[in-house]
């Protein structure tokens, strides 16, 4: 299957466990792997035979900096539902979700969680 990749999306979110994550929110950056058929778009040379990025990147956006969850998984997973439900062309993607900046005492990059959800 052909892929379309979105990375390193930056946005800005109050997503977490703990009150100052809530309140103060911080940056988590997104990357997405979407599973789409692009035969016909690299014959046709037509946007309808594709996906739309900026399409893409604003449902991402509208999630992350939307309504807090306590769990990136959870972010993770209404990303991936969304895209399936609205983007007929997607057939699965992989989702990875990247907090730079979690309150956990320790020296790190980040912590991150992806999964993966396909058309059932």
């Amino acid at each position: 299957m052909d892929k379309i990749y979105l990375n390193k999306m930056e946005f800005y979110g109050y997503h977490g466990l703990f009150p100052e994550e809530n309140k103060l929110g911080q940056r988590f950056y997104v990357d997405l792997i979407l599973a789409v058929d692009l035969y016909k778009a690299g014959k046709t040379d037509n946007m309808a035979d594709s996906v739309n990025y900026g399409s893409i990147f604003q449902v991402t956006k509208e999630i992350v900096e939307g309504a807090a969850r306590n769990l990136v998984e959870a972010v993770a997973d209404d990303i991936a539902e969304a895209l399936l439900g609205e983007f007929d062309k997607i057939t699965a993607c992989t989702v990875k979700i990247y907090k730079p900046d979690p309150p956990i005492p320790g020296h790190y990059q980040s912590v991150a969680v992806e999964i993966y959800r396909e058309k059932k």
